[in-house]
């Protein structure tokens, strides 16, 4: 059965920041860095990489794949680049989009079902980068073995969080943790 696993960069009030650092440009358009950007060093960097070098087969949900194929296939010095594009992506949606990023399957329908029936029988262990929404469904079914969680020290006030009121009930474990130069505490919980 294959274990899925879930990194998500968060302010200390829980806001996720948007995929690759895609930030909503007041001017219209998008910005890439986002507000986790500076909070970037070595020690996070270290976590990052070796997460990308032992990186699983990707889940993601509709939003965040086409934001991550929309930003990295066009990095030409990222090291990070190559290993997305070659990895097997899953795209959970009930819309049914097309996929035309290199190694995508769509998962059609209701997350918990057809993400349930993929770890039942995937060989390769999971990682969800981002897919807030997606995470909530996961967690509420049980299906989420593992939370990397990156809370940067910034409080934002306002933005989608991962942790909404009127969420469900989740006990966690910490199971490993580190504090980066910049003050990123991050966190690997385990459902307890």
């Amino acid at each position: 059965m294959a274990k899925i696993s879930v990194f998500i960069h968060l302010s200390l009030d829980g806001v996720m920041q948007s995929p690759g650092g895609r930030e909503e440009d007041p001017r219209g358009g998008f910005r890439y860095g986002g507000w986790a950007q500076p909070y970037a060093d070595k020690v996070l960097g270290e976590v990052v990489s070796k997460g990308m070098k032992e990186a699983p087969d990707l889940l993601f949900g509709h939003f965040t794949y086409r934001a991550f194929h929309a930003y990295w296939p066009h990095q030409k010095d990222n090291p990070f680049t190559d290993v997305l594009n070659r990895r097997q992506k899953f795209v959970v949606s009930r819309s049914h989009p097309k996929l035309s990023w290199e190694n995508s399957t769509l998962l059609a329908g209701d997350a918990a079902t057809t993400v349930g029936a993929l770890k039942t029988t995937h060989p390769k262990d999971l990682l969800i980068l981002g897919s807030g929404e997606l995470v909530q469904s996961l967690m509420k079914a049980n299906l989420i073995d593992e939370l990397l969680l990156t809370i940067n020290p910034i409080v934002l006030g306002q933005g989608k969080r991962l942790f909404p009121d009127g969420g469900s009930f989740a006990k966690l474990q910490l199971v490993d943790s580190k504090i980066s130069t910049t003050g990123v505490v991050i966190a690997t919980y385990r459902p307890a």
